[in-house]
């Protein structure tokens, strides 16, 4: 039998004071297009029909400094409807809206749905009981008898040949009923990977470590078929790269019928399409990509001195194969080198490259932002901003952001800022809003890195106060994505559905390689410094993306890593 020694919480009305409150986008969602299956409610993942669960009875609460910012709760679904089963309890942090969901499954063959396969019945089941469940952990080893408040936590035993997908909390060491979960067969699961660190018992309250992680597919990207479950995963003996002992489910249905169609996707960038502020101060603007053509970019071949005009389209760039370095584009070589590089924002646009996201669960919206020039940074040393002349400066700056949007239901679900060689996922409910849903992105002076809201944010040590800075700030200088836009690839709907421009296919530089000496501009600064915070500075700098030591002109969007990859964070 199990004691126990409980860590600060509360129930009340069997729901925890601590508990956070919901959110909602700021408008009422539209009602969307016909199409197949997006914005449903269900899910047709091939031999199993998954529905979303975002309601949830709580279970238990724990607290570790009394604080929300360091609390957790875990919770199991609420309101599965008839027919569908559920896969793990939900885990959450406390400081955050309770917006997570968890998935429940239904068996399509063994079911009397339409559409079922006559090939599904010489198959085992796809969702089948466990046989039993092991106690992974308890939130006391005091051996009181007294369980208010205590927590134990279960992983289902699958049958042979099938996978569990989350565990289950309970609040008495009675196992949890065999047909309270259930589990998938192998084949239509996918290996997962811990994610977040919501919850670590390691150094507080418990001899026996044990910590809580959210997770994701291993497999993500455009081709990933990996979907997440919502479940977590926790252990009181993982070592880092280990396999976990559950998994997350597979997207088997070759048409993906959860994702938009042409008029749900316009549909989505009218209702979600972010507006693009730029720094007040900012000189160096965006333009489309027919405006930087037509007025003097040249294409360059190596070895020739004189490059060459490029038609509006882009028809006469190299297409296809990979950056050699045999071509690349630069700014006009005459006088209107200077106008080029200011940009013209009545031309601007954001090109759209839309794709599948977790198995073909949420579907990625990414805006691409193109700014003919890139202009220098600036390094913040404390309270000191000194101005760099040339470094951080570059011809032809591609940037992007994407929206992540729930196939369930078409909410906006979070936005990714890419952040020069990073980035990060914001939530929905973290976000700025300028008109019903429509998302406010900041773009950072100079350099155009994306950011959720204005401030000065540091490439750097931020713990030190030393960096390049990147200033966001509301101006009369901005892009309205939901109206300028061009849909660039969306290579799920088919061959030709939507025509990529030629310009898209241009797999090299879109701007010179420049070396220069960037030391020497450094040393000038670093010696004006006071004697005390020298080195400091002359650390900091070392570790600084080498993008700023030199002009280099960027690749197009079609060679960047996320074009099929996920986001970075």
């Amino acid at each position: 039998m199990f004691g126990c020694k409980c860590f600060y919480w509360n129930e009340v009305n069997n729901m925890s004071p601590t508990e956070p409150g919901t959110f909602s986008l700021p408008a009422p969602l539209p009602t969307w297009p016909q199409g197949q299956g997006f914005a449903s409610g269900r899910i047709n993942l091939g031999e199993i029909e998954v529905c979303r669960i975002s309601r949830f009875n709580f279970i238990w609460s724990c607290n570790l400094l009394q604080s929300k910012k360091k609390s957790a709760t875990f919770y199991e679904p609420a309101g599965i409807p008839d027919g569908f089963y559920s896969l793990g309890h939900y885990c959450q942090f406390d400081s955050r809206p309770l917006r997570g969901f968890v998935l429940v499954a239904r068996d399509l063959a063994s079911s009397e749905a339409e559409g079922a396969h006559t090939s599904n019945l010489f198959k085992s089941p796809a969702l089948q009981k466990p046989l039993d469940y092991t106690l992974v952990w308890c939130s006391d080893e005091g051996g009181q008898g007294n369980y208010e408040g205590c927590a134990f936590f279960w992983l289902p035993q699958p049958p042979d040949g099938y996978k569990s997908m989350g565990f289950l909390v309970t609040k008495t060491p009675n196992k949890p009923e065999l047909d309270e979960v259930r589990c998938v067969r192998d084949d239509l699961t996918d290996k997962c990977e811990v994610h977040h660190l919501i919850f670590d018992a390691i150094s507080k309250f418990s001899s026996s470590p044990f910590s809580v992680w959210s997770t994701r597919p291993c497999n993500r990207g455009m081709l990933g078929r990996g979907v997440s479950v919502g479940t977590f995963f926790c252990s009181s003996n993982w070592i880092s790269g280990q396999e976990l002992n559950i998994a997350c489910l597979k997207n088997l249905d070759p048409k993906l019928h959860a994702m938009p169609n042409c008029d749900q996707i316009h549909a989505l960038i009218r209702n979600y399409g972010p507006t693009v502020f730029f720094h007040p101060d900012e000189v160096y603007l965006p333009s489309s990509v027919s405006w930087f053509f037509t007025n003097g970019a040249l294409l360059y071949k190596a070895g020739d001195l004189v490059g060459e005009a490029i038609d509006p389209s882009g028809s006469n760039l190299p297409s296809g194969g990979r950056n050699d370095g045999e071509f690349w584009i630069d700014l006009p070589s005459d006088g209107g080198r200077q106008i080029v590089k200011h940009g013209n924002m009545e031309s601007a646009k954001l090109y759209v490259h839309v794709k599948p996201a977790v198995g073909g669960t949420f579907t990625d919206i990414v805006m691409w932002v193109f700014c003919p020039f890139n202009g220098p940074g600036t390094l913040k040393v404390g309270i000191m901003n000194v101005a760099f002349s040339k470094i951080g400066q570059h011809v032809g700056d591609w940037e992007h952001f994407t929206l992540r949007i729930c196939n369930f239901t078409g909410e906006l679900w979070s936005i990714y800022f890419s952040q020069h060689s990073g980035g990060k996922w914001v939530a929905a409910y973290d976000l700025e809003y300028i008109e019903g849903n429509k998302a406010i992105v900041y773009s950072s002076k100079n350099g155009h890195a994306s950011f959720p809201h204005p401030g000065t944010y540091l490439q750097g040590s931020e713990i030190l106060g030393i960096g390049v800075r990147n200033d966001a700030a509301r101006s009369n200088l901005y892009v309205d994505s939901s109206i300028q836009y061009e849909l660039v690839a969306a290579e799920y709907l088919g061959e030709g559905v939507v025509a990529e421009p030629s310009w898209l296919q241009f797999m090299r530089k879109w701007g010179p390689t420049i070396v220069y000496d960037s030391k020497t501009e450094l040393d000038k600064i670093i010696k004006l410094l006071p004697l005390m915070i020298r080195y400091s500075v002359e650390n900091a700098v070392s570790k600084l993306p080498l993008e700023l030591y030199g002009e280099e002109g960027p690749t197009g969007p079609k060679e960047k890593n996320n074009w099929v990859g996920d986001e970075r964070g």
